[in-house]
């Protein structure tokens, strides 16, 4: 394996010259292009994967980086802790980043741009900021002469935004022995503030919904574009995406949805056996981007590919369908897509991966509450579902149970869901510092 991890050239669109160190290591892992396309295409990890594992050795750390296709490379290491009889922790992010088009944005997304007391690019928050505060706050506990209160497990995969089939996947899978010991891990999409009526609330990632990503296919007749072609495979198609992407599934709380719509309704002193959830949900702030999507199944379409020619009709169409539900109805889902697209629709899963429900309850859970309450008091911490996915579903496998807890402070404007995958990505560079301030206080002392 062969990388280069020269540390990417200074940008002098760079607002501010007093970053700290967070917000530096962050930008410059924006710098890396590490964009996954899916099915296989990608920029590659390797370059940023080689600069983590320089500064993992800079502490004197032993990193291990796997390959598992040219270019798709993890970092994983391991840190001893103060006391060693006590389980493992896996604190983990990803290295990849969707695709963006520069045309779209009003910032070059691999600048690492800083403007407006803001880190702007993509990755600035799903999630190089999160690696930024992992590498940080260990920084912190190992430079200041400490060791964390327990053995960590620190990964950096790749693959995440595919599914982590070349990534978290590939190492629970060929090398289980890298996460022996470890019971529970933390990663992304919680820690993160909302506002809910007025109060600033901490939302602490307890589950996230189950995964199935299929396409769908149509045939016909081809022929030439002026015919009467009533087997038009792509108005077939049309039609079966129309009714998926149209679809208004029914409200399915689960556990942890039920207690977080308890909780938002004590905070407005509401009765929540009186409240719809659709109307609770709408008292979250900007959170209601991820937690309206946790309380019902979706069927998101999200690619169409057809034909060749303006004057050719096609024999075959093809759409993918981003699927979502709760976990254990996968196969009650996908009977129902199947009656939805009709029967002269082919269906075919790409992939798959299980859902997650863990407690809001347990040592881990309390230190986080101790933590935030330490550094914002006041703050309530409430569960969630997150209507996505992370590696967490890879390290359930192995029995580790995962929390997605990357800390940050917003301000109530800051409408944080919208920044996944989104134009123009960005992060507080205060929110960043408090993050980095969370973990490291968190690690040192549970």
């Amino acid at each position: 394996m062969t990388t280069s991890a020269s540390q990417p050239a200074p940008d002098d669109r760079d607002e501010r010259v007093d970053l700290d160190e967070t917000a530096v290591i962050a930008r410059d892992l924006i710098r890396f292009d590490t964009s996954n396309y899916g099915g296989g295409r990608s920029e590659g990890e390797a370059d940023a994967a080689e600069y983590v594992a320089e500064a993992l050795r800079a502490l004197d750390l032993e990193p291990q980086l796997f390959e598992s296709e040219p270019g798709r490379v993890s970092v994983v290491a391991r840190v001893e802790g103060a006391d060693r009889a006590k389980p493992g922790l896996v604190v983990h992010g990803h290295l990849d980043v969707v695709p963006a088009d520069p045309a779209n944005w009003s910032v070059d997304p691999f600048a690492g741009v800083v403007k407006d007391d803001m880190l702007w690019g993509r990755g600035a928050v799903d999630m190089k900021n999160m690696d930024a505060m992992m590498l940080t706050s260990l920084g912190d506990i190992v430079r200041s002469g400490e060791r964390p209160a327990r053995d960590l497990v620190v990964g950096f995969f790749a693959d995440e935004e595919a599914g982590g089939v070349l990534g978290s996947h590939f190492l629970v899978k060929e090398h289980p022995e890298l996460f022996a010991g470890a019971t529970e891990a933390i990663s992304e999409v919680g820690g993160y503030s909302t506002y809910i009526d007025g109060r600033r609330s901490y939302l602490l990632q307890t589950g996230e919904k189950a995964l199935i990503w299929i396409t769908l296919r149509t045939r016909g007749t081809a022929g030439h574009g002026s015919q009467m072609i009533r087997a038009n495979a792509v108005t077939r198609l049309a039609e079966a995406v129309a009714a998926l992407g149209r679809q208004e599934w029914p409200i399915a709380l689960t556990e942890t949805t039920t207690a977080l719509l308890r909780e938002v309704a004590r905070i407005l002193d509401v009765d929540v056996t009186q409240t719809a959830p659709d109307e609770l949900v709408l008292h979250t702030g900007t959170a209601q981007g991820f937690i309206r999507g946790s309380l019902r199944t979706t069927t998101n379409p999200t690619m169409l590919t057809a034909g060749y020619k303006h004057n050719v009709v096609p024999d075959t169409a093809e759409a993918r369908v981003d699927i979502r539900c709760m976990p254990g109805q996968e196969e009650a889902v996908l009977a129902q897509v199947r009656e939805l697209v009709g029967d002269d629709v082919e269906i075919e899963t790409v992939h798959t991966d299980i859902g997650l429900e863990t407690p809001f309850s347990g040592d881990l859970v309390e230190a986080i509450t101790a933590t935030l309450q330490q550094h914002d008091p006041g703050a309530p911490v409430l569960p969630y579902l997150l209507s996505g996915g992370t590696d967490n579903k890879a390290l359930s496998l192995l029995g580790i149970a995962g929390y997605g807890f990357a800390p940050l402070r917003l301000g109530e404007d800051m409408d944080f869901p919208a920044m996944f995958h989104g134009v123009d990505e960005r992060v507080p560079l205060d929110a960043l510092a408090f993050g980095s301030r969370v973990l490291r206080d968190l690690l040192a002392t549970y």
